[in-house]
């Protein structure tokens, strides 16, 4: 075989198997899928605003009390991704400085910004501030709105079906009936109809922790979990990272991820019509509330109007 052969096989093959490395780096790329997760970054400085590099940032959930530090770099900055929606207090120290505690709630694929301005001090005094004023989000574009799990729990939802709060976001528009493609599917999924920002209801992409909840047949949901099992969500209606895209819209949803403490739920249903209201009457006249059996008879009661 002539070298100029041999050459060309070399380069196939290692072309080949650059391909392949590439491929499966791609694959198992977790940057590949919308993200729950998000981060803390800041910056330490002292009281002349001078940077202050080697501070040590402490980043602890209070929920689980898992904790990780780093020191600010050279320009006094400290960043703390992929950190799990929660509670966390965020601790700043060097030495010949107080320390600096700030507390705040993390959601669901925000980047949140504290920064440090620390005041010449002993060690044992310490500055910690337990709330902090929501500030607008100057690390990313992405516009969305944030349902918490307050609201979700606390909330009443007929079926336990959460998209139902998507309607509390603006520019959202729900319950316009179903179209010929839901409605082969049959079940819940047939009359989840959601149009954000005006696209169409099957424009709409679902992530669950970071992992694809699309049915790429139907395009709506593969799983609905229970409301108990919900941390938060977020409904994005553009400008959202590159990780996203797949669709006009994105429903990121992130499960909770437990804490020190032993917690339990229950729920009970009451299906029935004894507390609904009775349609407005303009003859006065007596109404009729009958009810269609499954095997096609049906049965009324006097119902007398005031």
């Amino acid at each position: 075989m002539s070298p100029t052969k041999l050459f060309d096989l070399g380069g196939y093959l290692m072309l080949r198997h650059l391909c392949s490395i590439s491929l499966l780096a791609a694959f198992l790329s977790p940057a590949i899928f919308g993200q729950s997760l998000g981060g803390i970054v800041g910056e330490v400085k002292d009281a002349t605003g001078a940077v202050i590099a080697g501070a040590t940032v402490t980043v602890t959930n209070t929920g689980t009390n898992a904790a990780r530090s780093m020191p600010s770099n050279e320009a006094g900055m400290f960043s703390f991704p992929a950190l799990v929606p929660g509670p966390y207090t965020v601790r700043a120290e060097t030495p010949g400085f107080r320390p600096a505690a700030r507390s705040l709630e993390l959601q669901v694929q925000q980047t949140a910004r504290v920064d440090f301005n620390l005041e010449v001090g002993q060690v044992t005094e310490a500055i910690e501030v337990s709330a902090v004023a929501t500030q607008l989000n100057t690390d990313d574009a992405t516009v969305g709105t944030v349902i918490e799990q307050k609201r979700i729990t606390d909330l009443p939802l007929n079926g336990r079906n959460f998209l139902q709060l998507v309607r509390l976001s603006p520019n959202v528009t729900a319950g316009f009936g179903t179209n010929n493609q839901s409605g082969r599917m049959g079940g819940d999924r047939m009359a989840q109809q959601l149009s954000i920002a005006g696209a169409r209801a099957t424009s709409n992409n679902y992530t669950l922790d970071g992992v694809g909840n699309t049915d790429v047949n139907f395009n709506t949901y593969v799983i609905l979990p229970s409301v108990d099992m919900l941390q938060e969500f977020k409904v994005q209606s553009g400008v959202y990272p590159a990780e996203f895209g797949r669709a006009a819209s994105q429903i990121n949803v992130s499960t909770r991820s437990g804490t020190n403490n032993y917690h339990a739920a229950f729920y009970e249903f009451l299906r029935n019509d004894k507390m609904d209201a009775r349609d407005y009457d303009f003859t006065a006249a007596d109404q009729t509330a009958s009810r269609t059996h499954s095997n096609g008879t049906s049965t009324g009661s006097r119902l007398a109007v005031p």
